[in-house]
């Protein structure tokens, strides 16, 4: 998924998130949990540090769980009750 260009100021020069878009700024947000969710493919399981390794390589503000709640909580990304598993929803 390519980067959307409303996103763009919320990118350094190395591609890499500085900073999530304000509360009122839900567009925006869902645009960033559609970039980071595409980073996932759909036929893997994932652990908990293998799912922090890959939102680790689009962020400089070193704060994984933010990001993974993110994805968790719009069902971007699902994980086991134990939370040893984490895969990508499937969209319909």
């Amino acid at each position: 998924m390519q980067l959307d260009n409303q996103l763009r100021g919320y990118f350094d020069d190395d591609g890499l998130l500085t900073r999530l878009p304000g509360k009122k700024q839900k567009k925006k947000l869902d645009l960033l949990i559609d970039f980071l969710a595409s980073k996932f493919e759909s036929d893997t399981t994932y652990t908990e540090i293998e799912v922090n390794t890959i939102l680790n390589q689009h962020h400089s503000f070193n704060d994984p769980a933010t990001l993974r709640r993110l994805l968790i909580g719009t069902k971007k990304l699902e994980r086991s009750v134990d939370g040893r598993e984490y895969w990508k929803t499937i969209e319909t």
